[in-house]
């Protein structure tokens, strides 16, 4: 087979370099998303979850036609050009196979290498004459860094243009150090161009998008797949909290259609409302491929009142379907966790919390609440581990980088949570959004979207708030010990300080830390005078020598931990635990 295999590659090679504009051109209309799907689709007919799991780039490369293999060469990255030009691709020497089209399509290795503070990458070059210019994919097995690339025209005299591109929205930057070359971590810039590439065009790109053609290693099951019964109730806000509620829950797409029934504990008196429903695919989920995830949006509810609810084809009233809308005094508590990762030991936390808690009004997560944000088998074990939790007490957390996987967007959080869309333009609805529980603004910001398009939507909220308490809670701590976020402390502090924001809530660097209370990037005297920021982490801390940081007032990188806060009018009172509930810090605030 391998023998084969080589051959017919060696075929495909020698056709392509000899056979210059004869050689077949596959249908205008041919794209890389339909050709991977349409493989993907024929392997679960012919092949086992066994042969899935374990097939070799040698094997995928088999599964294609020569037509299929020139539409992965020249049509995943594309755009025009005005002039003759030399494009060169950077690809990260750490990849382990070189994507099959650079030499096919006549690129050559040059001796020329750039690098970030991650990986050296190679440099790869071919002359175009002016017209469209495609690229092949980053390869099958998903390599975390994507190539880049930059454009030169071949006479230096000549004003080169470049449009029409596929994608759409393409960013062109300079060639030069210090250029950014991902846009979901543009910190991560690179150093070291060579000076020949210097002022040419930059086209940048983010990092994960080699999913879009994952085939080796990249196939899952999920240990817990949908049925014709509702399960994973979960409970989340998308308006006001003493009024409404959201019920989300799944079925496999036998079902059609989906109703709660809904009463006062203690009533006869059932309502009933219609879900939406909304078909969701996850292309390699194996044993679970489609789902149908329903949404009931409950409105006109008594504050301050529990309710029971039933979710069709349901005959009978579960305990583990409860919920209370907020009342009208100021006195409530929740639970804060740090990243859970879709954890086993995360949601062992979780129940500890909530069986020392029993009375805590919702649950808050800063981030990173799954390892990978796209597969949902990731949420369907989160929600499995927590589901007695979850349909019970409302849900409320924010994206973290592992949500929002290596820049492909966050659309598995937002199908999967029914959140406030009262977000800023510039980031997806649902992702940076705000509620007022009784007296409390919480801000729930998404670090991992576009900060400075946020910054003019927090100063609003804030400053058209009457609520005692303010609290934000996003992913990305703007100090830390490890990765200091400057564009957070330049951009949004400045914001939190004018509104004097009571307490940050982050995660990320999986370790504990309260600051001392800080103000314009200074420690000051008082919490009423300045803002906590505190990091916390719901799986085990990282066992690591932590750098130095004056303004930290308690630090701890052993254990896991849960925080709660109780607000009783203008006092709050912070207690966080370990997993054995010891009690490793706490402070109070009194306005």
């Amino acid at each position: 087979m391998k023998l084969f295999i080589a051959y017919k590659h060696l075929f495909i090679l020698t056709a392509l370099l000899f056979a210059g504009c004869t050689a077949p051109e596959p249908r205008e209309d041919a794209t890389v998303d339909h050709t991977i799907d349409e493989v993907i689709t024929e392997l679960y007919q012919t092949k086992s979850v066994q042969e899935l799991a374990s097939l070799t780039h040698e094997e995928v490369m088999d599964l294609f036609s020569e037509d299929e293999l020139q539409v992965l060469s020249n049509r995943y990255w594309m755009f025009d050009v005005n002039v003759p030009v030399v494009v060169s691709v950077m690809r990260s020497s750490s990849q382990e196979i070189v994507p099959f089209w650079l030499t096919e399509r006549g690129f050559d290795k040059t001796d020329k290498v750039l690098r970030n503070r991650q990986v050296d990458y190679e440099i790869w070059q071919k002359s175009f004459d002016a017209g469209r210019v495609g690229l092949g994919v980053n390869g099958f097995e998903n390599y975390g860094l994507h190539y880049f690339v930059s454009v030169g025209a071949q006479n230096e005299n000549e004003e080169l243009v470049l449009n029409n591109f596929h994608p759409e929205n393409q960013y062109v930057g300079a060639m030069e150090d210090g250029a950014f070359t991902y846009h979901d971590w543009t910190e991560l810039v690179i150093q070291d161009v060579p000076a020949e590439l210097k002022g040419q065009k930059l086209l940048t790109t983010i990092r994960g998008r080699g999913v879009e053609t994952h085939l080796v290693d990249a196939f899952r099951i999920t240990d817990y797949p949908t049925s014709n019964q509702p399960d994973h109730a979960l409970l989340t806000w998308s308006g006001d909290t003493s009024t409404t509620i959201d019920i989300q829950w799944r079925t496999d797409t036998s079902v059609a259609a989906g109703t709660v029934q809904y009463r006062e504990k203690g009533s006869d008196e059932i309502f009933t409302e219609d879900a939406s429903v909304y078909l969701m695919e996850d292309l390699r989920l194996v044993n679970d491929r489609f789902m149908h995830r329903f949404t009931a949006q409950l409105e006109n509810l008594n504050p301050g009142t529990s309710y029971e609810y039933l979710l069709t084809p349901q005959t009978s009233w579960k305990e583990t379907q409860t919920f209370t809308t907020a009342g009208d005094n100021d006195s409530f508590s929740f639970i804060w966790l740090g990243d859970m990762h879709r954890s086993p030991e995360a949601a062992e936390l979780h129940h500890k919390a909530e069986s020392a808690h029993p009375d805590v009004a919702f649950y808050t997560v800063s981030g990173d609440v799954t390892g990978d944000g796209l597969h949902r088998n990731d949420w369907d074990d989160l929600f499995e581990f927590s589901k007695d939790i979850i349909s019970r007490k409302p849900f409320m957390t924010v994206t973290g980088n592992h949500d929002n996987r290596l820049g492909l967007g966050s659309k598995m959080f937002r199908d999967m949570l029914s959140y406030p869309t009262n977000g800023p333009e510039g980031v997806p609805e649902g992702q940076t959004y705000s509620f007022t529980y009784k007296n409390t603004l919480f801000l729930m910001l998404d670090s991992t979207s576009p900060r400075d398009v946020q910054t003019e939507w927090i100063e609003e909220q804030l400053a058209n708030t009457d609520a005692t308490w303010k609290i934000a809670i996003f992913h990305f701590p703007p100090y830390n010990f490890n990765y200091p976020y400057y564009n957070i402390q330049a951009e949004w502090v400045p914001v939190f300080d004018k509104y004097h924001v009571d307490m940050v809530l982050a995660g990320h660097i999986h370790y504990y830390m309260r600051s001392k209370p800080m103000r314009g990037g200074e420690v000051v005297d008082s919490y009423n005078d300045g803002t906590a920021y505190i990091i916390s982490v719901a799986v085990t801390a990282r066992d690591r020598d932590m750098g130095e940081e004056p303004y930290a007032e308690v630090r701890s990188n052993e254990g896991k931990f849960y925080q709660h806060i109780n607000i009783e009018g203008d006092e709050l009172v912070y207690s966080a635990f370990d997993g054995e509930y010891n009690l490793v810090d706490s402070f109070r605030i009194k306005k």
